[in-house]
């Protein structure tokens, strides 16, 4: 680019200084056969230009080649006059094919705001017109304080018919206005360095004219110009060629940093010479000095410009602001509706329900669906995510449209009624049975059940949005351990009665630091080898009695501990208890056994895991070896890297893993794969052979055949018949357990079973204890 622009520069230099020793009487003749040749070469290249290009990028290209190309042409005619008639008269109409250059460089100006986007988007033809208002607006009002400043017996126009002043003027007047857009757009339009370059030298190319042509039009009476006042035409062609050359590819264009600084200047820009000019004119008009017609008429000019510039920035804020209050009503309903049902989110539940209880009654319906991650499991979460949203949509159908339906997160609803709240529990049955319904999705059936709890806000009665949701969320648990797919409503008061507030009993009984104190126990169930029928391990299994609630089916408070932050609590005490318990086992059982503790996969990924095991084993003196802990499927891993990292450190420690309830929930392959396993726990619905014999016994086949593969020893779960646990030592696994062995019991009740041994054929992962 320097390097072509320099070549350029030196040629023009070197025709210009040329023609100053080819004498005055040569100089029309000279000028015009050089600006001949330039300006034919400068059209050539910009249509060579054009070829390689596509696009806009062409577009300006063939604009500017067709200027050139015009102009070339008239300059040619000037060439022949000039050998033909050398002393003619100039005239209007041997001038008037000159205006096809900067009618081309308008048309290659007004593709500007395509390749060049203001900050604030409008439409093309929009910025076409408003880029034209503000070029004329400010050409006019630089034409006119000009006008004011400059002497008048500078200009030579003695003898010249007026048609050819005004033939003469309209060239700087046209350069003028090219020249302000190019300006603008190299100020108003952000983009690459590298793709204002062409736009530039465009520029340049039009100051250069505009020079040329302003001396013409103050000697136009004088004859021919000199060599030097001549050669912006020559200038000029020459800078358009090197602007074709060198615009870059629209993959170098890049968005400017200073968008916003740059919408200001585009909209004050405009003004500022409006308002010099206005002052400049003031001050004239009090010194005594009246306006000339030319002047009023630029005046007047000025005005209806600066009206029309006001109506278009008039437009340019009412769009934005339309604009911005469309991005405000999107990020209201962001913040208060759940983006994959489009239902209220809890902020909005909240912020309803607490309106409406300082007014009147209202009711809540809390609803949680039974077993939904089964079918997140088996159709994975798209389908999940479908259904979801068709369980809104049946929700919304069952309420009606001054109700809102919520969904508070996961698969938990809410349904706000504080219009009716006597509706509520129809409302409720309603939903139960819409529910029940299966989802046709995608070819498939998908049923899904849920429990739901009903609260009433009593008159008087001074709730928080807070405590209702609680009392709601106690009465969705009492539902479920009736069996779930029903609707209890809230009967209690404060935290008694059957619907006690488990979350907040929860808390307060893990949050004394002794939970046995509280009603929480340790079960344990044995796990037996098939071929002897010895017990070889225990699991350690949570217990919690509740001395307001009554007993607590496990499902629900591990799921409520889960939900609150709370299930670590429960992990750590089971673990600690279980420690401690082992030697009383080892007693039970006449030798030392296994101890199997449940962690929930959650914590795999979080901090204290390590030193909660750590520590049990060391107050306990239990050797690691014995310590087995069994990654349970209530939560999906997250973060599969992390856990595996620290399941490694843990057995790098001595202590083993195990996959619990394998081929359901979240533990598959995957973490099989993935997480360092010692043993896998078959789900009982993988052994159940009264159902489907042939089926389960290639599953069960399979499954081994991989952990045999992988030294992972094997316990089929949910062996409660002798024919199970016969089937399931066949194909050769190695451990069962199951009702069959002994259900879940406290230490002081636990018995030495009497198990008959099984015929298994041999195996390699036969054995868990020695």
């Amino acid at each position: 680019m320097t390097a072509r622009l320099l070549v350029t520069l030196a040629i023009v230099a070197g025709v210009t200084v040329l023609g100053v020793f080819a004498g005055p009487s040569w100089w029309r003749l000279y000028a015009d056969a050089a600006q001949l040749i330039v300006g034919a070469v400068a059209a050539s290249v910009c249509f060579a230009a054009a070829r390689r290009r596509t696009g806009l990028q062409r577009r300006w290209r063939i604009f500017a080649g067709i200027g050139l190309a015009g102009w070339a042409l008239n300059r040619l005619w000037w060439v022949i006059q000039d050998l033909i008639v050398p002393d003619r008269t100039i005239t209007m109409m041997s001038d008037i094919g000159f205006f096809i250059l900067p009618a081309s460089l308008l048309a290659v100006l007004l593709v500007a705001p395509f390749t060049r986007p203001r900050p604030v988007p409008t439409s093309a033809r929009r910025d076409q017109i408003a880029l034209i208002i503000d070029s004329v607006l400010i050409a006019g009002s630089l034409l006119a304080l000009t006008y004011t400043v400059v002497p008048r017996d500078w200009f030579r126009w003695d003898g010249q018919p007026t048609s050819l002043i005004v033939a003469a003027a309209a060239y700087p007047i046209a350069d003028l206005v090219l020249a302000t857009m190019a300006v603008l757009l190299l100020l108003t339009r952000p983009d690459s360095r590298a793709a204002r370059k062409p736009l530039a030298l465009g520029g340049l190319a039009v100051v250069a004219f505009g020079v040329t042509d302003t001396f013409r039009l103050i000697h136009l009476a004088d004859g021919p110009l000199p060599p030097w006042e001549t050669a912006g035409h020559l200038l000029g062609p020459a800078l358009l060629a090197i602007a074709a050359l060198s615009a870059p590819s629209p993959s170098t264009l890049e968005a400017a940093p200073d968008a916003g600084d740059r919408e200001w200047l585009h909209l004050l820009l405009p003004y500022v010479p409006v308002t010099a000019t206005g002052v400049m004119i003031a001050i004239n008009t009090g010194a005594g000095n009246p306006l000339t017609p030319f002047e009023a008429y630029l005046g007047w000019l000025g005005l209806g410009l600066v009206v029309a510039r006001q109506m278009f920035t008039i437009v340019d804020n009412t769009v934005l602001l339309d604009r911005v209050s469309e991005g405000q009503r999107r990020l209201h309903h962001q913040a208060y509706h759940d983006p994959l049902t489009g239902l209220a989110n809890r902020a909005l539940f909240r912020e309803r329900l607490t309106a409406a209880l300082g007014t009147r009654p209202v009711a809540v319906l809390f609803a949680d669906l039974d077993d939904f991650k089964l079918i997140n499991d088996s159709f994975g979460h798209a389908m999940g995510d479908r259904v979801l949203r068709a369980i809104g949509d049946r929700m919304q159908g069952c309420v009606s449209p001054d109700d809102l339906v919520a969904r508070l997160g996961g698969d938990e609803f809410a349904v706000l009624l504080d219009h009716t709240p006597a509706d509520a529990e129809p409302a409720g049955h309603r939903i139960l049975a819409a529910l029940r319904e299966p989802f046709e999705i995608d070819g498939h059936t998908v049923g899904v059940g849920a429990s739901i709890g009903l609260v009433v806000s009593e008159p008087g009665e001074t709730l928080t949005a807070d405590a209702l949701l609680r009392r709601a969320d106690a009465a969705m648990y009492s539902s479920k351990r009736r069996g779930k797919g029903a609707m209890a409503r809230y009967t209690g008061r404060g935290d008694g009665g059957p619907h006690a507030d488990l979350p907040h009993l929860l808390a307060q009984a893990l949050a004394s630091g002794r939970p046995e104190a509280a009603g929480f126990e340790v079960f344990y169930q044995p796990i037996v080898r098939f071929t002897d029928g010895a017990t070889v391990a225990v699991e350690a299994l949570a217990r919690w009695t509740s001395p307001v609630a009554g007993p607590v089916h496990p499902d629900v408070f591990v799921s409520v501990a889960e939900r609150t932050g709370l299930v670590a609590a429960i992990d750590d005490f089971v673990l600690d208890q279980a420690c401690t318990d082992a030697a009383a086992l080892a007693m039970l059982y006449g030798r030392p056994i296994d101890m199997h503790v449940n962690v929930s996969a959650v914590r795999l990924g979080q901090a204290g895991l390590e030193e909660s095991v750590a520590g049990a084993l060391a107050r306990t003196g239990l050797p690691p070896s014995r310590l087995v802990l069994e990654i349970t499927e209530t939560s999906r891993i997250k973060d599969l890297a992390l856990a595996a990292d620290v399941a490694t450190r843990l057995r790098a420690h001595g202590v083993r893993i195990a996959l619990d309830d394998f081929g359901s929930g979240f533990n598959a392959l995957a973490q099989l794969h993935s997480l360092p396993v010692d043993i896998v726990k078959l789900d009982a619905t993988l052994t159940d052979v009264d159902i489907a014999p042939d089926r389960v016994e290639a599953l069960c086949r399979s499954v081994l055949a991989i952990c045999t593969d992988l030294d992972i020893v094997v316990v089929a779960e949910g062996i409660e018949t002798p024919s199970r646990a016969h089937a399931l030592a066949t194909v050769g696994c190695p451990l069962g357990q199951g009702y069959l062995f002994g259900q879940p019991g406290p230490l002081h009740r636990l018995q030495r079973p009497v198990i008959p041994a099984q015929h298994r054929p041999p195996s390699s992962a036969a054995h868990l204890a020695s």
